[in-house]
């Protein structure tokens, strides 16, 4: 019998969307020319591991017996679909690793600058932290929610990023605020088009519900309510899937948004002390490397005398799981380069879509196999 792994996809739909002064430190890949024309792609210290995949890559003979036993294409229930052309090949992303306090004008105010440098980098996707008008807290979220869908005066931080978004012809991934819907909260992401207009709204899936005795215990969901909908959205800058913090360690999420065609998946997130060091970065170089898309992480400064000290460590891994570019704790902008170029290269290289085995397993899409 075929072992399924059972998860859902729903794709985006469009929603109506309805400012202190900083300094950040600029970064690059720590190993890479402080260029500012261009940014390459892999650090300096892994050409020569990866000089050899850098060749014209050559077909590989596969026997057409064994692929039609081992029944690729089933592995994904329904098949995965083709990898879209993306509207643009190359592209600078911004990271801001903001320091988050408990005034929520001034963190607004100190977002809105840090997205303006980061354009004036030349980055065409900006992407915020998660929880980034306010601290992190179960007693927090109730005080700093916003109507998002009343947008207005109702929501004055998604109305920033809307404003900014088109004024400065760029694409925000809108890190993550907290939602009030009736009389539910949400830990809810935020992605505006070039045009300022709300593409998607992702609501966080897996709560961070947690107890490591003597290290850390949060439960989420004592305030929050678990949102329903993976979101996958067409952008400017290619196909995105959305995740928040601990949907990272969700990795048939992941692989949905891989069967669905996304180019990159961006992870808004807080990771803490204890977990920090240990899978942060080991996650997203999974997460990229199973499903040969690039990962983009933000998080939050880390304040040592806040109630919940966030890990830092914001983070670009590319298709074949090497970092591109990251930075410690402080608080920083990456600007990093996307080729989306690798994804076919990488595929080709690896070529994991033709030698999964259809015949043993398979991820079933739910929403999709609903609506066919």
């Amino acid at each position: 019998m075929k072992a399924a792994l059972l998860s859902m996809l729903i794709s985006s739909r469009n929603l109506s969307p309805h400012p202190a002064s900083c300094s950040f430190s600029w970064l690059r890949p720590k190993s890479l020319p402080n260029s500012p024309s261009t940014i390459p792609l892999i650090p300096s210290k892994s050409l020569s591991r990866l000089r050899l995949n850098h060749r014209k890559p050559h077909t590989a003979h596969f026997s057409s017996t064994m692929a039609s036993s081992y029944k690729p294409e089933e592995a994904r229930v329904p098949p995965a679909l083709p990898l879209p052309s993306p509207p643009v090949n190359k592209f600078k992303i911004g990271l801001c690793q903001l320091s988050v306090t408990a005034d929520k004008e001034r963190n607004i105010a100190h977002a809105r600058k840090a997205i303006e440098q980061a354009a004036a980098q030349g980055a065409k996707l900006v992407l915020l932290p998660e929880i980034w008008n306010g601290p992190y807290s179960n007693d927090s979220f109730p005080v700093f929610a916003e109507d998002i869908d009343a947008g207005g005066d109702a929501s004055p931080s998604t109305a920033m990023l809307s404003e900014v978004a088109e004024r400065l012809r760029i694409t925000i991934v809108g890190g993550s605020i907290s939602e009030r819907s009736g009389d539910q909260l949400y830990n809810t992401c935020c992605v505006f088009g070039t045009d300022g207009k709300l593409k998607a709204k992702h609501r966080k899936i897996h709560l961070f519900d947690i107890d490591i005795p003597g290290k850390i215990t949060f439960i989420e969901s004592k305030t929050l309510t678990a949102g329903q909908t993976p979101t996958i959205v067409d952008t400017e800058v290619g196909r995105i899937g959305i995740g928040i913090c601990y949907d990272i360690r969700f990795q048939e999420l992941a692989m949905i948004y891989g069967a669905r065609g996304a180019h990159l998946i961006c992870y808004p997130g807080a990771f803490n002390m204890t977990t920090g060091p240990l899978h942060w970065e080991l996650l997203q170089r999974a997460r990229a490397t199973d499903n040969q898309l690039y990962v983009a992480t933000c998080s939050p400064a880390r304040d040592a005398g806040a109630g919940y000290v966030a890990w830092g460590h914001s983070t670009l891994v590319g298709p074949f799981g090497e970092v591109l570019a990251t930075t410690e704790h402080e608080e920083a902008i990456i600007i990093a380069e996307v080729d989306y170029s690798l994804l076919e290269l990488r595929r080709t290289n690896l070529p994991l879509l033709k030698q999964r085995r259809g015949d043993l397993y398979q991820l079933v899409d739910v929403q999709r196999s609903k609506l066919k």
